[in-house]
């Protein structure tokens, strides 16, 4: 503290000084100029006539503060956290803020601490909310289910900011004791409680936040935005590759207090990531909202609502991590600044990555052994039968519950290519209890062979679509062999695969194959037939029970509506699509 104090007053030299910055300064909101003395990677002082023994002249360029992810899920990446690191890093992005809900629904506490071990020694700090709804729902095989008492054991540390997304707002509503007890944990501890409650106004909203949650990252309109913020929270504006809300919820930026809202990704797949929450503050300032004011919610605001009070500010007793901008307009750094050190040049990490020892992860594929005669759904009858059908729409998570005809051979009912009503099965995978939920989906148009993946939302259980059942059956064995990941087959060959080993999530590869193989499944996808730009994304969400209208878990076809599972064979005849 001394040679800070000493720092500060001009009579000792500080390691690093940044001058002739244009700095933006998101606690004046303005943009001022001046230098920036840094020793210990704290900032000692802001003004004129600091000395360092290096000294970087930006000569007018700005400084702003760097940049936090205040919600990410960052198993979506498919990558290790290191991988993450190299390319968020040279984007901008310092901080993330991540919650291991999918690890987590796999591997249970273990997930956590791997999560954890696995961001140590990254050159950017990585805090961890603690998953809330492991599993998310009663309606589905998760591989852990996690109480109060387990998050007890985890709460106090101080990586540990408070309890993740409560997406559980019936519970907290009807004040589930598991719930509540998760949320006075919570509150005990002086952490952060993150919300997740769409469309949910009014009294319930009231009641909602009255139980503690502070912020919520599904306002998908003003109007809601709006409500919530009265009402004291913190909205967490959502950029991901399935939900974008950013442009949606543009007047609120430009015509409300700024001041709790915040930056978030939730869920990116990586070829997403090379632009990542600087891309969100510039579209934000393309649509017309202030630099200062954006480049505050992408800093200090998220910051201050997690209680970290030495980051997201450029002035004495913050820590240093900023970035040096060319411009105010297109927000790509020319230098990224970590805890003093030059981390990113020019679009490139520049900072090591420690090679620590391999993590040890147990294979989390654990299915029961199945056979061919496993992916059969049996009816009574041969001939046409009406089945209900999820069917997807295109760049949205609900589904349509249609009613479709498919053909009954030798007591299975099997896909039927000529109206696009295809075989569907979750298998699974954790505990081996041999659960197959089966059922039809409509939307992705595949002419032959079977799609299979192992994430799958948010249980992340074996999903497999195909055409006829032997592909099916190979594609899941192709997923038990390589632990985890996603795989296409046509008559019996693999034809593209990308191995998630890890929790049959993350794979332990390099960002560039990762981008590479996500690739190459799409259009291979689309080369059996498939129209949808990315049906593994699709797909992901098609096992998820909690958004409308129709979804298949493992224990079978669920209505949202009915809130019951429901039978894949039905004689209504409304609806029908031939």
């Amino acid at each position: 503290m001394t040679n800070l104090i000493n720092v500060a007053k001009g009579v000792e030299k500080a390691d690093l000084v940044i001058k002739n910055a244009n700095i933006v300064n998101v606690l004046s909101e303005e943009v001022h100029k001046g230098d920036i003395a840094i020793k210990d990677g704290i900032i000692a002082g802001v003004g004129e006539g600091y000395e360092g023994e290096k000294e970087i002249d930006v000569n007018g360029a700005y400084v702003s503060p760097s940049f936090i992810d205040g919600h990410v899920h960052l198993e979506s990446s498919m990558m290790l956290p290191k991988e993450f690191a190299k390319i968020v890093l040279p984007a901008g992005t310092t901080t993330a803020i991540i919650d291991p809900h999918e690890i987590s629904n796999v591997l249970g506490l273990h997930g956590i601490s791997f999560m954890h071990e696995a961001v140590k020694d990254l050159p950017m700090d990585v805090y961890t909310m603690l998953p809330s709804c492991v599993p998310a729902t009663p309606f589905e095989t998760s591989g852990f289910d996690l109480n109060s008492y387990d998050l007890s054991l985890l709460i106090d540390k101080p990586w540990v900011l408070g309890i993740a997304e409560m997406m559980n707002f019936p519970g907290v509503l009807n004040m589930d004791k598991n719930v509540m007890a998760k949320l006075e944990l919570a509150k005990s501890m002086g952490k952060c409680i993150d919300g997740h409650a769409p469309y949910l106004k009014g009294k319930d909203l009231c009641a909602y936040i009255s139980s503690g949650v502070q912020s919520d990252h599904e306002c998908t309109n003003p109007e809601e935005a709006i409500e919530k913020l009265r009402l004291g929270m913190y909205i967490m504006i959502r950029e991901g590759t399935a939900a974008k809300d950013l442009d949606a919820l543009i007047p609120v930026l430009k015509h409300c207090n700024t001041r709790k809202c915040i930056f978030v990704t939730d869920d990116r797949h990586p070829a997403d990531l090379k632009e990542h929450i600087n891309g969100m503050v510039r579209r934000a300032v393309e649509a017309g909202v202030d630099p200062v004011k954006a480049v505050q919610i992408a800093s200090l605001n998220t910051a201050e609502y997690f209680g970290l009070k030495h980051l997201g500010a450029i002035a004495p007793g913050y820590k240093a991590d900023m970035l040096i901008l060319p411009d105010l307009k297109t927000f790509k750094p020319d230098v990224v600044i970590k805890g003093g050190k030059v981390v990113a040049e020019n679009g490139k990490l520049v900072a090591p990555l420690n090679e620590s020892e391999e993590l040890s992860m147990r294979n989390s594929v654990n299915v029961r052994w199945i056979t061919p005669e496993d992916f059969k759904v049996i009816h009574d009858t041969n001939g046409v039968v009406k089945v209900r059908a999820l069917e997807v729409i295109p760049n949205q998570l609900i589904t349509k519950s249609v009613i479709s005809e498919v053909n009954v051979v030798d007591g299975n009912a099997v896909s039927n290519l000529e109206n696009d009503t295809l075989k569907i099965c979750v298998i699974e995978r954790h505990r081996a209890t041999g659960n197959i939920g089966k059922g039809f989906v409509k939307g992705f148009n595949l002419k032959c062979g079977a799609i299979a993946s192992t994430v799958a939302h948010d249980s992340h259980n074996m999903i497999v679509i195909g055409t006829n059942d032997a592909d099916m059956y190979t594609a899941a064995v192709a997923l038990i062999k390589c632990k985890g990941g996603k795989v296409i087959v046509k008559d019996g060959e693999v034809l593209s695969k990308l191995e998630l080993p890890i929790a049959g999530l993350i794979s332990d590869r390099e960002f560039d194959y990762v981008v590479q193989k996500c690739d190459e499944l799409n259009k291979t996808a689309a080369s059996i037939g498939c129209t949808l730009e990315d049906p593994f994304m699709t797909m992901g969400f098609l096992s998820l029970p909690v958004i409308p209208e129709l979804k298949i878990t493992d224990k079978g076809l669920f209505d949202t509506g009915k809130f019951n599972f429901v039978d894949v064979f039905t004689q209504v005849y409304e609806n029908t699509v031939r």
